[in-house]
């Protein structure tokens, strides 16, 4: 038996397995330790994965060799693009997983991990020793001694779920609270405090009237998360439904507003602001008569289904007297019913972009504990705490992610800099350089940097500079092809578009927002021959879909480009232990006990810290002689 390790990672949440497996992948030994091991990757409110931002998230984590999309592809069991009535930086990949496969398949990837080992219990003590982390200790008395920990504890520290005046202590439903760390840490002097988040009700599909709703079918076409072209969905894929409620579902609400948990002072902490409670929604949106619900599958077989839209804290008897009102629940069975869940979180601004913590060296913290919300924020976090963790194991250069390179590093950046005032979310408007963090090039701006490190594979550096090759040879292609007008008019005629009055190149049709590559290749022989012999079959779609992005969109990249270049500047202004903010009287106070508090890398990062005014930027420049 096994107790010293490289490195220990306390909690097997998304953060968790994602933070095992890159830090034993990349070859220092590492020990996961969780609650239950039957629940490890536990997808504990919705089962699906990706969504606005969020989608793009999963993408850069495949991108870099984690695991997330992979695990999602081959457990979904419905898949959708979503805004796909918007640019393409707008696009966002979301999955529907099947629950139980979900955690299965990760279980099985961090078994068949080599250097990683799995313990079950709950830690509740850090061993500490001149100011760095030297191991853990656990509820069984077991001490497991290790030069760095990740901390991905989830809602699990002094976690406390309410369903009406019913309050039970616990990490999730049935699942026990972890206590101990907070306390401790606390005394270190960090700072914590409450959040609260929640989950909507379990319903039994054989109770629900099927025709009384609206069927939402998912994509058949090829897109997915992983870039790997031998991973595929594999399940049987299943449809959601929706359904809306009505003014007799919102007036039984407001009936039990005076026993929620939210409205009667039992829950003080702050709840998701983009993810309201059922009786959230009809007090801020008073005027509304209906909200729309999802009925979505928990699994490929199960009759299981998640209510989406109707998290809630509400009495049991209230829950289900409102969902029998809406037409197609009117015979409602629930396997269990919505709560809410507070728990403890640590100010984040107590963190290097790295994820380490700057009180206690070795010490990194990822996902909820940090004040995020969702399976998503938190891979990517956990991601980068393991690569970073092992990395300092092993004495090599820290691994951080710009606001230009990854949504991962919109995230980070935020957080460090920013902190939190409710669960944080990720969304596409919190990211200044959208059109250069889409979707479909998340490999092309991050494989190479996890191939540096070790963790992205050679095969998957490969694949990633195939599609790069035969992208940009269809790209010249068009460039250099010319189209004569009396060949191609006919067609633009038959579409409504404008007729050309001389030839011109193939690239310059492409511009044109009714046409496509993929249409064109069916009118234009030779476009159709050149896509069948050098265009891989298997990922000719994505090939395809990447070429007509930069195609259709190069002057939009350009410039951003450009824009982000110019701040990349300031971003190499290293600022951190250069000044004594204290004695800078010309700044304000505020700044100074901002600066002080933060210690930014970078004039960039103290230029994003709220408070900090460009004129406190234009004397910090002065200081350093700028």
């Amino acid at each position: 038996m096994r107790f010293d390790y490289d490195l220990i990672v306390i909690g097997a949440g998304h953060a968790g397995c994602e933070a095992a497996h890159a830090a034993a992948r990349l070859g220092v030994s590492t020990l996961l330790m969780t609650i239950d091991m039957n629940k490890i990757a536990q997808m504990s409110c919705n089962p699906a994965v990706g969504g606005i931002a969020k989608g793009q998230i999963v993408r850069e984590i495949d991108a870099l060799g984690g695991m997330m999309g992979i695990v999602t592809d081959e457990s979904a069991i419905q898949f959708r693009m979503l805004n796909r009535s918007k640019g393409p930086a707008m696009w966002s990949p979301r999955a529907q997983s099947d629950r139980m496969a979900f955690s299965r398949l990760w279980r099985e990837i961090l078994e068949n991990t080599p250097n990683l080992d799995i313990w079950q219990d709950s830690a509740n003590e850090l061993v500490i020793k001149d100011g760095c982390v030297a191991g853990v200790r656990t509820c069984l008395g077991v001490t497991f001694n290790a030069k760095t920990v990740v901390l991905t504890a989830g809602t699990f520290l002094n976690g406390l779920m309410h369903t009406g005046p019913v309050k039970l202590p616990g990490g999730r439903v049935s699942e026990p609270a972890s206590y101990g760390l907070t306390e401790q840490l606390r005394e270190l002097g960090f700072a914590t405090d409450r959040m609260k988040t929640g989950t909507p009700v379990r319903i039994d599909g054989r109770s629900v009237d099927w025709s009384l709703t609206t069927l939402q079918e998912g994509d058949d076409d090829f897109h997915k998360f992983s870039y790997l072209s031998n991973v595929r969905r594999r399940l049987h894929q299943r449809p959601c439904h929706t359904v809306y409620t009505n003014p007799e579902t919102h007036r039984i609400l407001r009936e039990g507003l005076p026993d929620s948990p939210l409205y009667n002072g039992q829950i003080k902490s702050i709840g998701p602001r983009y993810c309201p409670s059922i009786e959230t929604k009809i007090v801020t949106f008073a005027d509304k008569n209906e909200h729309q619900l999802f009925l979505e599958p928990e699994g490929e077989v199960t009759n299981e289904y998640y209510l989406n839209g109707f998290s809630s804290s509400l009495p049991v008897d209230i829950q289900i007297r409102a969902l029998e009102t809406v037409p197609a629940l009117k015979n409602v069975q629930i396997y269990r019913p919505g709560y809410a869940i507070e728990y403890d979180f640590f100010d984040p601004t107590q963190l290097y972009h790295t994820l380490e913590t700057k009180l206690i060296s070795g010490l990194y913290f990822a996902g909820q504990v940090n004040g995020t919300t969702g399976y998503e924020e938190a891979a990517g976090q956990g991601l980068v705490a393991g690569i970073n963790a092992a990395l300092k194991v092993k004495g090599e250069a820290p691994f951080t992610l710009a606001r230009d390179e990854a949504y991962i590093g919109v995230l980070i950046d935020d957080l460090v800099t920013k902190g939190v005032d409710e669960p944080y979310r990720m969304f596409t408007s919190r990211a200044e350089y959208r059109i250069l963090l889409r979707q479909d090039d998340a490999d092309m701006r991050l494989t190479p940097r996890g191939h540096a490190i070790g963790l992205a594979t050679d095969y998957r550096f490969e694949i990633m500079e195939s599609k790069r090759r035969q992208r940009d040879a269809l790209i010249e292609f068009c460039k250099d092809f010319s189209v004569k007008s009396a060949f191609v008019n006919p067609y633009l005629e038959s579409i409504g578009e404008q007729p050309l009055k001389q030839g011109v190149k193939l690239y310059d049709l492409i511009l044109r927002p009714a046409l496509n590559i993929q249409k064109l290749s069916e009118v234009i022989t030779p476009l159709g021959d050149f896509i069948a012999e050098n265009i891989e079959e298997s990922r000719r779609e994505e090939i395809i879909e990447a070429a007509e992005i930069l195609i259709k969109y190069q002057g939009y990249i350009q410039r951003e480009s450009q824009i982000a270049d110019k701040l990349r500047r300031l971003e190499n202004l290293a600022l951190r232990g250069k000044i004594d903010y204290s004695k800078l009287t010309t700044l304000s106070t505020e700044a100074r006990q901002k600066l002080e508090k933060i210690n930014p890398e970078t004039i960039a990062q103290a230029s994003r810290i709220p408070g900090i005014s460009p004129a406190d930027i234009n004397i910090l420049l002065l200081m350093l002689g700028r």
